[in-house]
């Protein structure tokens, strides 16, 4: 069955993690298109001022943490009360930190990185699917992954495993959501400059605007791509990421830079 997308203007579409960085630039990018669009953060002040650049109703705003299930539930059955089911559900939330394994201290960060990376998602997804089916086989749900879930980097095991984990998650809900045709669309960004790269001391290749990338984003949702690794030459290093033989990855990465351990 061939799907054509929802005009921009007359979109609904529903957006994790939007008070910074690349929610934030994906809210402003789908507002100033005309849609309906909702918006959930844990820091809700942020969200109140994102609102207050469009026009009263066009954007909703939601207090939730991806990690509380019923959070979520709830939120998601507001929306559809007020505004419908949505188009697009973009699952953007996302931490990432330095961990070693030998600190015990980093066992909770890796708890928290896994709960808000893989299970923010499921939980983020999972309120709408019924929906969505009910719908008339229609609706897109896309998952922000990253090029970090290629290939296992050093003192980043948590964001690595859960990014992996995330892409491999959202090729087996793509599978699953083929019978009901929707669609399911799988971003792994490389460096976007966000909050989240800020802390980074060391070189970030490709380093891609954050507006930049939420139009690439924007485009990439638009084409119901399965799988798009933004920006481009990112997908060539990560097509050559996957074929290069183990013991050389030891060797390159032997002496890399580590991502800092900080508080999330």
């Amino acid at each position: 069955m061939t799907h054509t997308s929802t005009p921009a203007a007359s979109q609904r579409v529903f957006i994790t993690g939007a008070s910074s960085g690349i929610g934030l630039a994906l809210a402003r990018h789908y507002l100033k298109q005309g849609a309906i669009v909702g918006v959930t953060a844990r820091r809700l002040a942020l969200l109140d001022d994102l609102a207050h650049e469009f026009p009263s109703g066009q954007c909703h705003i939601y207090q939730a943490d991806v990690r509380d299930a019923q959070a979520m539930q709830a939120t998601a059955q507001t929306f559809i009360a007020k505004a419908g089911v949505p188009d697009i559900v973009i699952a953007n939330a996302g931490v990432s930190c330095g961990t070693l394994t030998a600190e015990v201290e980093d066992i909770e960060a890796f708890h928290t990185v896994f709960e808000i990376n893989v299970f923010g998602m499921v939980h983020t997804f999972q309120p709408f699917i019924a929906a969505m089916q009910a719908a008339n086989k229609h609706g897109q749900l896309v998952g922000i992954a990253s090029v970090a879930g290629i290939r296992g980097l050093p003192g980043a095991g948590a964001y690595s495993a859960s990014k992996s984990a995330a892409i491999t998650y959202l090729e087996s809900l793509r599978t699953e959501m083929q019978h009901f045709g929707i669609a399911v669309t799988t971003i792994a960004p490389g460096y976007i400059r966000t909050p989240m790269t800020d802390v980074n001391g060391y070189r970030m290749p490709f380093l891609m605007e954050v507006d930049i990338a939420a139009a690439k984003f924007a485009a990439a949702i638009a084409k119901r791509q399965r799988f798009v690794i933004i920006p481009w030459q990112m997908g060539w290093i990560a097509r050559i990421l996957r074929i290069i033989p183990r013991w050389l990855w030891d060797r390159l990465t032997r002496n890399a830079p580590h991502k800092p351990r900080i508080d999330i």
